[in-house]
């Protein structure tokens, strides 16, 4: 199980790093993949040159890393929302994953990580089913962009504690099925799947089909390990649906500092891989 485990880490867990220390601390850890959050490169990425793109690119590749994919698509942008009931909004939202998929073709990326819960969630008087049908006209207006790309866009569901708008893996499948398309599929987050009635092997195992994407964390906000969640069951259950993507770590408190978040969260994680081999099949 180990020997194929993929795991990487978010950049912005390191805030303020210049990107060159970022990668070469990620690998010194053991991390092979870098999954960046778009703000962390330019406040609108449509302003981002060639040469931009290539620089932060070849800096991550030159240091042995390959960028995995972009998540928090949306945060921190104006004027963009996936269930907004404003037709001018809805395109503009469109336009600009379409723009993040380019970018992460650009970047070597292959997954686009659509979690983003203030930019998703129901506005007043939408309902969750007006909210679906938005969400699905934006996502059916990106699905061209995505296939010339060549990238893959997880939906992330996120529970109530971040937002009211695709809180399990059964809404974000809904939602899948609804676009159609096999560039649109499934991210699962630990924290998150924590807020489910369903427990976290089961629901893995239950979205098996179209599951790409994967982030480690703790419901407590930091890594995997920090907190009560045991991740050996976890996963033997990726291991059970033979998931060949990342395992991506990803944090919401950063106060431990990112050396320490990066170090004890990879360590965790290879620890757990290693009482899984161990374990009788």
């Amino acid at each position: 199980m180990n020997h194929h485990m993929k795991i990487g880490i978010c950049n912005e867990t390191f805030e303020d790093w210049p990107l060159e220390r970022v990668v070469g601390f990620s690998r010194d850890c053991g991390y092979s993949g870098l999954e960046l959050a778009p703000f962390t490169l330019a406040d609108d990425v449509r302003r981002m040159t060639v040469r931009e793109r290539h620089e932060v690119r070849s800096t991550i590749e030159s240091g042995g890393m390959e960028v995995i994919g972009l998540h928090w698509l949306l945060a921190k942008t104006m004027g963009l929302h996936l269930t907004s009931p404003d037709d001018a909004t809805r395109l503009r939202t469109a336009d600009y994953l379409a723009e993040l998929a380019r970018l992460c073709h650009d970047l070597g990326g292959e997954c686009l990580v659509l979690g983003s819960p203030l930019q998703r969630n129901l506005l007043p008087g939408v309902s969750r089913a007006q909210g679906m049908a938005y969400a699905a006209e934006v996502l059916q207006r990106t699905t061209a962009a995505l296939h010339e790309y060549q990238v893959v866009l997880a939906l992330e569901p996120l529970g109530p504690s971040e937002g009211d708008f695709l809180l399990t893996a059964v809404e974000a499948l809904q939602l899948r099925d609804r676009v159609g398309d096999e560039r649109i599929q499934l991210h699962l987050d630990v924290k998150a799947m924590s807020s489910e009635a369903i427990d976290i092997p089961t629901n893995i195992r239950a979205s098996a089909a179209h599951l790409v994407h994967f982030h480690a964390n703790d419901p407590n906000r930091r890594g995997p390990g920090m907190g009560d969640v045991d991740f050996v069951p976890i996963l033997s259950a990726l291991a059970e649906i033979a998931y060949a993507g990342w395992i991506s770590v990803e944090v919401f408190d950063y106060s431990p500092g990112p050396e320490a978040l990066a170090r004890e969260s990879i360590q965790y994680l290879q620890q757990c891989a290693r009482r899984l081999d161990r374990s009788p099949a």
